[in-house]
């Protein structure tokens, strides 16, 4: 099996399972326990807290643990907007993951204004349209990264800087992004990051939240005052050091998985007729490779890949099942019937030059088996 799904989730590091284990045992002590086993819990969370600041170049301060990439999306979207003094207006992007999306549309409900901003084809948020969209009451700007199912990677530094100016807190979802991209908050510009474990190699049900000193944010989860009163519930220790364990592993040059990317890219486009790129050609993720193939099913072309060994998906593993065609496809300008033929490759710096040729000759394979039977 090739496995081309790395955006749906990441397989366990085997670093990160080494330095998680101590604490399903020995130190299993709850971090709010005012005894040695309790306090040495506690030691561990905070250097897990400590080295996901150094890695976000944040302060400890700063970081909270959450469940993953949506508690995060969601806590920062509405616990912003809660708290915030100066109106009730938001902005988000029309290819945002559906914990944004849904997280505004529930601010929505409570007599929030949100504005949804246009994109490209290329999946890309133009600058002239945010600064159309600020006025003197927005009260949060939420803009990802990377998006996940195109890899478009926005401009989020100049979009930080056109909230600033009007003194407007920006969050960027960046779960696709890390591991991939510098995550240095201060040269981003931003006040609120998420990120999610289990696309860095860490386990799933872990997350981070950065939110910026001084931001006004209203906590939603209420009960111990764990996490500095900012979200209630005893702390997973394990998983918050394997989490930190994982931003340790990152790194390194892109280089390599760009050129193997491109590779792939033009043997797909050189090999299926019809075959279209979704998403910026230069500017996404250098691990992720998306295809529209018009007049085929994006479904049955997955079903045909994992028959012959290799695994993807048709877009976000959050809408799998849905029958509705991605909202990400459909924003960037393809009708429905078309973005219903998506197929995403994702994948990380071990997948080998040889992998993405296999799965080339295999794509080619599989979309003419569709087509041939009309």
């Amino acid at each position: 099996m090739i496995y081309l799904d790395e955006a749906a989730t990441t397989p366990l590091k085997r670093e990160v399972l080494e330095a998680m284990w101590p604490y399903f045992g020995p130190d299993f002590g709850n971090p709010s326990s005012h005894h040695e086993v309790g306090e040495s819990a506690s030691r561990a969370l905070e250097q897990a807290r400590a080295d996901v600041a150094q890695a976000l170049g944040a302060r400890a301060s700063e970081i909270t643990f959450t469940s993953g990439g949506t508690e995060s999306d969601n806590a920062a979207i509405k616990g912003i907007a809660l708290a915030a003094p100066r109106g009730k207006h938001v902005i988000v992007s029309s290819i945002e993951h559906p914990a944004v999306l849904e997280s505004a549309e529930f601010l929505g409900r409570l007599g929030y204004d949100v504005t949804v901003l246009d994109v490209d084809h290329d999946g890309m948020v133009q600058p002239a349209a945010l600064t159309e969209a600020l006025r003197d009451d927005t009260t949060l700007v939420s803009i990802q990264y990377a998006n996940n199912e195109v890899g478009t990677i926005q401009q989020v530094e100049s979009l930080s800087r056109l909230a600033a100016a009007k003194g407007v807190p920006f969050h960027t979802d960046a779960v696709q992004a890390a591991g991939w991209l510098d995550l240095d908050v201060d040269r981003l510009g931003v006040q609120a990051m998420s990120v999610s474990g289990h696309k860095l190699g860490a386990p799933k049900g872990i997350g981070i939240l950065y939110v910026r000193r001084g931001t006004r944010w209203e906590p939603l989860i209420h009960g111990g005052g764990q996490e500095s009163g900012r979200r209630s519930g005893t702390e997973n220790v394990a998983a918050a050091v394997g989490m930190a364990t994982a931003f340790t592993l990152t790194g390194g040059s892109n280089d390599e998985t760009i050129a193997r990317r491109d590779a792939f890219i033009d043997r797909v486009l050189a090999d299926v007729p019809g075959a279209e790129l979704t998403g910026h050609r230069n500017h996404r993720l250098p691990g992720s490779a998306s295809f529209v193939f018009p007049g085929t099913n994006g479904e049955t072309i997955l079903l045909e890949l994992e028959a012959r060994g290799i695994v993807c998906s048709s877009g976000s593993a959050c809408a799998a099942g849905s029958d509705e065609p991605s909202h990400v496809l459909t924003a960037m300008g393809y009708d429905g019937p078309v973005a219903q033929t998506a197929v995403r490759f994702t994948f990380g710096r071990t997948t080998t030059a040889e992998d993405l040729d296999t799965a080339a000759t295999e794509l080619a394979r599989a979309v003419a088996a569709v087509s041939a039977l009309g």
